[in-house]
């Protein structure tokens, strides 16, 4: 389970263990740090790195700009569509169904408020996992029986720092911000952690059996996928 640090300068760290890590890595994303650890790392370890590169990483820190959530912002997928529009009532009202969710505002709304953003945010992400429960099992199931894949459990999480992961045992993590991306990403992502079950690195065999299952398009499909970002 990933360990969440809260820092007085750096705000929210994600401490990940990833057994196929050889060093500490530092990411900034989605307005916070996540840090990729080998197994076994101390938690003195993980400290020291970040004291050392405190410097480096307020910089990186500073320079992410999180989308402020008001009546102009607007989620358009393909599986999840959002909209805030004006109320006449004097408090927030949130319909959320399959596909999509409206959240009716008050007039007198202040969107430069951090706790109202902070509670946007978690009833949209939480629309966003009622849904990712629902669109991406199923999905998982269908592609592991065309393609012969077999996996032991799957298990939809808040991560934003990988789209998916697939562990030793053959369980397969999901992040919900999975449903905002187009079908045949959605499907990549999938299907690259499928592939984790048969061969749990990134080396020639495992590119060689993604090709194989997205018509010899695994790389190009990576970086389509760099162009999102596990976040709202």
């Amino acid at each position: 389970m990933d360990k969440v640090i809260e820092d007085k300068e750096l705000g929210r760290l994600v401490v990940h263990v990833n057994a196929r890590a050889r060093r500490l890595i530092f990411r900034t994303k989605n307005n916070e740090i996540v840090i990729s650890v080998p197994p076994h790392t101390s938690t003195k370890e993980v400290a020291a790195a970040i004291e050392q590169l405190r410097p480096k990483l307020i910089v990186a820190k500073n320079k992410l700009v999180r989308t402020r959530i008001d009546l102009s912002y607007n989620l358009d997928t393909p599986f999840f569509k959002l909209s805030l529009i004006h109320g006449n009532r004097d408090r927030f009202l949130a319909h959320s169904e399959l596909g999509q969710m409206k959240i009716i505002c008050p007039s007198n709304a202040d969107f430069q408020d951090d706790k109202l953003q902070t509670w946007l945010r978690k009833v949209i992400e939480e629309a966003l996992r009622r849904n990712a429960k629902i669109i991406l099992p199923p999905r998982l199931y269908m592609l592991a029986q065309k393609y012969g894949f077999t996996y032991e459990s799957v298990k939809i999480n808040s991560s934003k720092g990988r789209w998916g992961s697939c562990s030793a045992k053959r369980g397969i993590n999901l992040s919900y911000f999975l449903v905002l991306l187009p079908q045949h990403l959605i499907d990549y992502v999938l299907l690259h952690e499928l592939c984790h079950t048969r061969e749990m690195n990134h080396g020639e065999k495992f590119w060689s059996i993604l090709n194989s299952v997205t018509s010899g398009q695994a790389h190009e499909l990576r970086e389509e996928l760099r162009k999102y970002k596990t976040d709202i």
